[in-house]
């Protein structure tokens, strides 16, 4: 680890798209105090600001693996975007969850399809959506099955998913990545729509 200390984080970074996880896990221990502090000063709260450094981890890794980091000798800048990219997100749909303005649309707002409940049609679809879901949550490896459902439907952060499992957080947030993947690519390969319009 005392070799990881000296590098910088672009090479870091480069070590980790080539396979080494203990570079990510440097720059996630470098890192990790003045991202969480940036997003819980701008958050205010503790779960929410726990879930957004997550996301935005998850996003690096992601971005990192797939060759498509090019932010050379801007690492902690390029991760503070994400962040605030992320928080922009999260407060841009609060809004629109929370309000309802006549000015978007005519007066009539109780026959109004957007605000009136699912009919039975819909209801079917999102059933399935979900029944299909969960069949390939069955197929995905043990490991990546664990922290998906740990994640989802447990709703547990990845500082507490890498403390039941005994892993780092980083091999967590991996994890998590590859069982996403995997459900994509099975959804493709069976052709399966995993939305609801």
């Amino acid at each position: 680890m005392d070799t990881f200390t000296a590098m910088t984080d672009e090479e870091l970074v480069v070590s980790y798209a080539c396979g080494n996880n203990a570079a990510f896990d440097q720059l996630l221990e470098r890192h990790k105090q003045s991202l969480y502090s940036y997003i819980f000063f701008t958050v205010r709260h503790n779960g929410l600001a726990e879930d957004i450094f997550q996301d935005t981890f998850i996003k690096a890794i992601t971005t990192i693996k797939q060759g498509r980091y090019t932010e050379t000798g801007k690492f902690k800048a390029w991760l503070m975007r994400i962040a605030h990219n992320l928080m922009i997100d999260y407060f841009r749909q609060r809004k629109n969850e929370n309000t309802v303005s006549n000015d978007d649309f005519e007066p009539d707002l109780w026959n109004n399809a957007s605000l009136s409940e699912d009919n039975v049609e819909v209801k079917m679809v999102h059933k399935q959506v979900l029944n299909d879901v969960r069949k390939l949550v069955d197929f995905l490896p043990e490991s990546q099955r664990e922290v998906l459902e740990m994640r989802y439907y447990n709703d547990l952060s990845f500082k507490e998913i890498a403390d039941k499992t005994g892993v780092s957080i980083n091999t967590a947030l991996g994890r998590m990545r590859y069982a996403i993947l995997n459900m994509r690519k099975m959804a493709e390969e069976h052709q399966m729509v995993l939305t609801v319009d």
